[in-house]
Formats: structure tokens, sequence, C-alpha cells
């Protein structure tokens, strides 16, 4: 099964052009069978697709349900909950990332960061946490192999992190265009129809299929040196965002339900993965 895993639609993502009809549209016209959408510190994306189109376009593509959240500490990290479990916190950015591997892991999901290897502050390995707590990286479920807007030379250090640590590795295009979408891909060796399958097949550990081509289009490379100034911006913006959302985490931290009406979930599956 062929999929892309790290997807940024015009619905949930303010700094994609691409909607998930054209996006679908296009994976679909290139041979893939499904996507997951990981707008940032958002489901408004999935929310989409599941009010506006599910049943009714696209019936035969599996569009999964994932987030890509930023942390106060490590970056980006892509999260997977389980089918039916939207966690509102997830959308309140600004967690340490052990903290969030704790809340991700309780309710049955899974996580691993997004371009490991790429630009300081986004990514894992380009910020303190990697140094100062070298045992984080264990936690993490998989590691995103390739990413189509990365460099060769970020791309090859990610694949040889989850080959070090022994991760399966995913594969996405991380497109804000149209241009860029399908460049990056993640075969699996079996047919998933939902979040839980995907859960499950991570964590079976299963070989899997990444790559791809590069997009070089991107704005990081358009603008060059000029781009150091747009990653210490993202550290204000994110740091600020930290902040400014911290009590709205404690408040939410408090009544969080795992189970949300956005899909039915029955309660004895989270029980059953808690204790796996």
């Amino acid at each position: 099964m062929k999929l892309d895993m790290h997807c940024h639609v015009k619905e949930g993502s303010i700094d994609s052009k691409v909607s998930l009809d054209d996006y679908i549209s296009k994976l679909k016209a290139e041979g893939f069978d499904g996507m997951l959408i990981t707008d940032h510190d958002t489901y408004k994306g999935y929310r989409h697709w599941k009010y506006e189109m599910k049943g009714k376009k696209h019936e035969d593509f599996v569009v999964l349900k994932g987030i890509e959240y930023d942390t106060c500490d490590a970056g980006h990290i892509i999260c997977v909950m389980p089918e039916g479990v939207k966690m509102r916190l997830l959308e309140l950015k600004g967690m340490p990332v052990n903290m969030l591997i704790d809340f991700v892991h309780r309710h049955g999901g899974i996580l691993g960061p997004a371009h490991p290897c790429g630009e300081k502050y986004l990514s894992f390995t380009n910020t303190k946490k990697y140094f100062r707590s070298p045992e984080t990286i264990k936690r993490f479920d998989f590691i995103e192999a390739f990413n189509a807007c990365e460099s060769e030379e970020s791309n090859e250090k990610a694949a040889r992190l989850a080959m070090k640590y022994q991760k399966p590795g995913i594969g996405g295009s991380d497109s804000h265009k149209i241009e860029c979408v399908g460049m990056g891909y993640t075969i699996l060796p079996r047919h998933v129809t939902c979040e839980t399958e995907l859960i499950s097949l991570i964590r079976e550990k299963v070989p899997v299929e990444v790559g791809g081509s590069l997009y070089g289009k991107t704005t990081k490379d358009k603008l060059g040196k000029m781009n150091k100034l747009l990653v210490y911006s993202f550290w204000f913006y994110n740091k600020g965002g930290e902040l400014l959302k911290r009590r709205k985490r404690k408040e939410k931290g408090k009544v969080e339900n795992p189970v949300n009406p956005i899909d039915p979930i029955e309660i004895p599956y989270l029980e059953k993965v808690n204790k796996q």
C-alpha cells in the first residue's frame, strides 16, 4: 500500500496552497492508495474530510488522521492517534517532547520526529533535547526517514538514524504546493483502512519502504542564506505560542476525553492498547 505520510492541506494549514480535493486527485493519479494528513497543531484538514468529503468523493482512497505537533524543546513531531481518538490537547502546541510522548502513548497513539536532521529548532537532532536527553529518541515509534522537502544529506542522516535505533522509517512529501504532492512515499506491506491498523503495523516493526524525489523549490531553497532569519523567527514564534497556550493546555489536560465523536470507538480497544 502506497501512502504519502506527510501532507499539509489548505483546509488545515495556512501555508498550504493545495486543497484536500486536489491533493487526493493528484495522489490517485500517481498511483497512491492513501495519505496521512499532518497539519501543524490542528485537525482542521481532517475535519474537512470527515464532514465535507467522506462518503461523497474519493471513496476508493484512504485518508488517515495525523498531526504535526510543535514541541517547545524538540522540533516537529508527527503523531497518529487511534481511529476515533482525537485529542484536543494536541491542537495546543508547546508541550515538552517527553510529556507529548507520555500523552500520546497513554491514549494508544504512536509518534516520531518529522525531518529529524533538518533545520535548527524545527528538527529533533538539531535541538538541545537530542544532546541533553539521548534516551528520548528510543521512546519514538518511528522516524521520518524521507522527506521530499529536505536535502539529500538530511534524508541520509535520517535513514541512518532509523537504522541505528531500529525504528520503522516513514516517508512523505511534506508538500505545501501542488508540484510537490506525491514526491515522497511510504509503502506498507499490508493494506490499512484506518489509523488503528496503521498503528498496529508500525508497532509490529514490519519492513517499510520509503523514498521519492527531492522537491528543491522550497522556501528554504529560494531564500538561501537568508533562510536563517526564517529559522530564528520560528523559534520566537514557537516560544510565544508555548507561553500563550500554556494555561489552555493545563486546563485541557485536566478534562481531556480521549473519545471524541469525530469517529466511533470502543473503550475496550484503548484498554487493550494500553496493556501492550
